[in-house]
């Protein structure tokens, strides 16, 4: 053995070594998402009235505030767990969960050319972002410092998870009246604006229905946003379903959808989709991207050294997938869309300025009330209306500064609930006039 051979060596040739830069010593802190939290307020309320009822409607959380998954479901899902065993599956989930969300759920026409191999199981929604914007800034141009594109008011996980692998996070022009919405001419001014720091736009999320605010985009103007990304030069377009069958219409197609790119704009398209809010599975941490056979085959190589999914919360999907979807989360579409129909209602009658949309979000505008109690934003709203009157919604602040005269009111809860929150959110207010 030479010399060489017997002394330190990287496991990559020097040309492939990770160049030394001090960025992450630079960076900002990456703050713990308050969501979770705000809902614990509540205890104060019951501490100074006990027996008293209170109202959570800060969470998008069906398993715990609707039915859940049907036990039915979970009954299959544990029979499917026992018949698999308990050994490794794949980095990309297992075969079986692959060819049911091509089968059983998306049933694609033979000519989009989608099958099992374009199928990644992920552990709920934020691994497959975390691995979709990897794959992003990796795919594309391949550098640290490029940019992930977000509406004006994103739901807080999309302005830090891209952050904290090394993206920049920019959050396009929008216009409150049409719920922050992207537009081809911002999302083409936020190209000029991060070529000018030296940066490429690596990817786009286009969510719809929209978390936090419930904005609702027709599949033209997905497509149209989509592609006018595309034609300005970011590197991909990936759209968030999560909510796309919790409404009163039809959910998502891709056998209408995808066909309207071109065969050099497909490659570029994923699809982020899972169980978490339709099915009321939010911990049972099942979710799959929808991607070019690169793209998944890019992802799986990488998470064979880090977080391969598990195989029951892929059994659960397969369950749901097989009884015929739309059935299976009937226990949470059918609640919040009684209770989004109260919600409009309430919101035409008191006057109120909101986003309604679809999902199980609105967002309400309580800059009234604000201004009257000397308020700065909603942030010092959230905890007050939790403590004193037993209502927890999530403040417009912890999402961007854009957001400061907002809340986050969660229907996902039966229409009694959701009449009584909105209620009880409204004596909040008042007593903030008092």
């Amino acid at each position: 053995m030479s010399a060489t051979e017997q002394g330190p060596q990287y496991v990559v040739p020097q040309p492939n070594l990770v160049p030394v830069h001090d960025y992450p010593g630079r960076m900002a802190a990456i703050p713990p998402s308050r969501m979770f939290l705000i809902n614990k307020s509540l205890k104060t309320y019951l501490e100074h009235n006990p027996g008293g009822q209170v109202f959570d409607a800060s969470q998008g959380d069906g398993g715990a505030s609707l039915p859940g998954v049907p036990r039915a479901i979970l009954d299959a899902a544990h029979e499917l767990q026992c018949r698999k065993g308990t050994a490794y599956d794949m980095p990309y989930g297992c075969d079986e969960f692959r060819t049911s969300v091509i089968e059983d759920y998306w049933k694609p026409n033979s000519g989009l050319g989608l099958g099992p191999a374009n199928v990644l199981a992920g552990v709920g929604g934020r691994d497959i972002l975390i691995k979709a914007y990897t794959a992003m800034l990796t795919l594309g141009a391949g550098r640290i410092g490029d940019v992930i594109l977000t509406t004006r008011v994103p739901w807080i996980s999309y302005n830090w998870g891209p952050y904290g692998i090394g993206g920049n996070v920019l959050l396009a022009p929008g216009d409150d009246r049409d719920g922050w919405a992207y537009t081809p001419e911002s999302i083409a001014e936020c190209v000029r604006f991060a070529a000018a720091t030296g940066r490429r736009i690596a990817g786009i999320v286009i969510t719809c229905p929209d978390n936090p605010t419930g904005k609702t985009l027709t599949t033209e103007r997905q497509v149209s946003l989509g592609k006018a990304a595309l034609a300005a030069g970011v590197g991909y377009v990936l759209y968030d379903w999560m909510y796309h069958w919790v409404t009163d219409e039809a959910p998502m197609d891709v056998n209408t959808f995808l066909p309207q790119f071109d065969a050099q704009e497909r490659p570029r398209v994923m699809i982020l989709d899972g169980i978490t809010k339709s099915l009321g599975a939010s911990n049972v941490r099942n979710s799959h991207l929808l991607a070019s056979e690169e793209i998944i085959k890019f992802i799986s190589g990488r998470a064979s050294h880090a977080v391969i999914p598990s195989y029951h919360s892929q059994a659960v999907a397969i369950a749901a997938y097989r009884e015929g979807f739309g059935r299976a989360a009937a226990p949470i579409i059918g609640p919040t869309n009684a209770s989004r129909t109260l919600l409009n209602e309430f919101v035409a009658q008191r006057g109120l300025t909101a986003i309604t949309g679809k999902g199980y979000y609105a967002f309400i505008n309580v800059a009234p009330w604000l201004r009257a109690a000397g308020l700065p934003s909603s942030e010092a709203l959230g905890q007050r209306l939790a403590e004193q009157h037993g209502v927890a919604v999530v403040p417009g602040s912890f999402f961007s500064s854009f957001g400061d005269d907002w809340i986050r009111f969660s229907y996902a809860t039966p229409p009694e609930r959701t009449a009584g929150a909105l209620e009880r959110l409204m004596h909040g207010l008042a007593a903030l006039e008092s």
